[in-house]
C-alpha cells in the first residue's frame, strides 16, 4: 500500500444522475455520491479525471443549450485509514424484497441478499433507474419465468431474478459488462442460463420477462428486437429514461399496454405488456 492517496470532491450544478452515469463508465474504481457532487478515492493522480469531468460538462451544457458549473478540489492525503474510509462510503440497501449490500457486510436474515463489489464501479443499485427495475422485477416476475437482460451492465437485476427463481438470460453489447455480470454471478452463487456479448436480436429463445435499463434513444432503436423477443402477453420492463423523454419512447411502444410506471427524481420506469386487452 502506498503511504499516500488522492481525494477528489466534486460539486455539480445540475444533473447530478448523468454526472453519475458519466462516472460509472469511466471510472475504473468505485465512488461516493454526495448532495451536491461525488467524492473519488485513488492511490493514482485524479487530474484526468478532474478533465474529463470538465469536458463532459462542458458538451452537455452545449446539448442542453444551459450553463452547468462543476467544481473539482483534489487534496493528497495518508493513506493509513483509505480502507476503511471507502467501505464506511458504501452503505447496504433495501430495495423491495432486495437486499443489496458490499461483499465486507453481512447478509439480511430475511430479504433476498444481492452482494456486490462496489470496487467494480458498475451498477450498484444506487441509482434510481436500477432501483426502479429491481423494483419491477420483484412485482413482475415470477417463479420458473424465462427473463432476458438486455443491456446487463454489473448484472444486478438478472441475478436478482435469477434469485426470485426465474431461468434468466443477459447480454450487453459491452464485453466488460459481460465479465463483471458473470464475476458478480459467481460472487452469488447463481448461473445464467445464458450470458453473451452482443444484442439482443442474437437470443434463441422468447421471454415472459425482458428488462432493458438503457437510454432513451437507444431503447427507441432496439423497440423492434425487444419485441420480437417477449412472448405474446409478456411484461417488458423498460428503465433508463428521464422523465421528459417518456412519450418519445412510449411512442414506439403503442401497442403495448401500460401495467405501471414508477417514478423516481427526473428518471421514468415504464412496465409493459405485449398486446392490447
Amino acid at each position: 500500500m502506498q503511504e499516500h492517496y488522492f481525494e477528489l470532491k466534486v460539486s455539480v450544478s445540475s444533473h447530478h444522475a448523468l454526472f453519475c452515469d458519466f462516472l460509472t463508465d469511466t471510472l475504473p474504481i468505485g465512488f461516493e455520491e454526495t448532495d451536491d457532487g461525488f467524492i473519488i478515492r485513488s492511490e493514482d493522480n485524479l487530474e484526468t479525471i478532474v478533465w474529463g469531468l470538465e469536458q463532459f460538462a462542458e458538451a452537455l451544457g452545449k446539448a442542453l443549450g444551459e450553463n452547468i458549473d462543476i467544481e473539482c478540489e483534489q487534496t493528497k492525503l495518508k493513506n493509513s485509514d483509505w480502507v476503511q474510509l471507502y467501505q464506511d462510503s458504501v452503505k447496504p440497501l433495501t430495495i423491495d424484497k432486495f437486499y443489496i449490500h458490499p461483499t465486507w457486510d453481512a447478509p439480511h436474515k430475511e430479504l433476498i441478499n444481492i452482494e456486490i463489489n462496489p470496487a467494480l464501479a458498475f451498477g450498484t443499485g444506487h441509482h434510481p433507474t436500477t432501483a426502479s427495475a429491481l423494483r419491477a422485477i420483484a412485482k413482475y416476475v415470477k417463479k420458473d419465468d424465462r427473463v432476458l437482460d438486455v443491456g446487463c451492465g454489473s448484472g444486478i437485476l438478472a441475478i436478482g431474478a435469477i434469485k426470485i427463481g426465474a431461468i434468466v438470460d443477459a447480454c450487453d453489447t459491452d464485453i466488460a459488462s459481460v465479465e463483471n455480470s458473470k464475476q458478480n454471478a459467481e460472487l452469488n452463487s447463481v448461473e445464467f442460463e445464458n450470458l453473451w456479448e452482443g444484442s439482443c436480436s442474437e437470443a434463441k429463445d422468447v421471454y415472459d420477462v425482458v428488462v432493458a435499463n438503457i437510454v432513451a434513444d437507444v431503447l427507441i432503436f432496439i423497440a423492434n428486437d425487444l419485441k420480437s423477443v417477449l412472448k405474446e402477453g409478456g411484461v417488458l420492463v423498460l428503465s433508463g429514461i428521464l422523465n421528459k423523454y417518456e412519450a418519445k419512447v412510449l411512442k414506439y411502444y403503442q401497442d403495448f399496454e401500460i401495467l405501471e410506471k414508477i417514478d423516481q427524481d427526473e428518471w421514468v420506469t415504464l412496465i409493459l405488456k405485449k398486446g392490447r386487452k
